[in-house]
């Protein structure tokens, strides 16, 4: 696949999907929220996945850079 033809990420997703953001070092960078949905609505797998492998705290989950999607 050639870098012209290379969909980009939010081409991806479903009009549902939600998406995660990882760095080249394995850092969680952000999160994708689909149209319609706010961090209210993340589900329970993401946050907790979050909390697990990335070490984000629940309480700060949600108080993350609102340009971050």
């Amino acid at each position: 696949m050639t870098e012209e033809n290379k969909p980009t990420f939010e081409e991806t997703l479903g009009d549902n999907d939600w998406g995660l953001i990882i760095d080249k070092a394995g850092r969680l960078k952000g999160l994708f929220i689909p149209d319609g949905c706010d961090e209210d609505d993340v589900p329970a797998s993401i946050v907790q996945l979050c909390i697990d492998h990335f070490g984000i705290d629940k309480e700060e989950f949600f108080m993350q850079d609102p340009t971050i999607h």
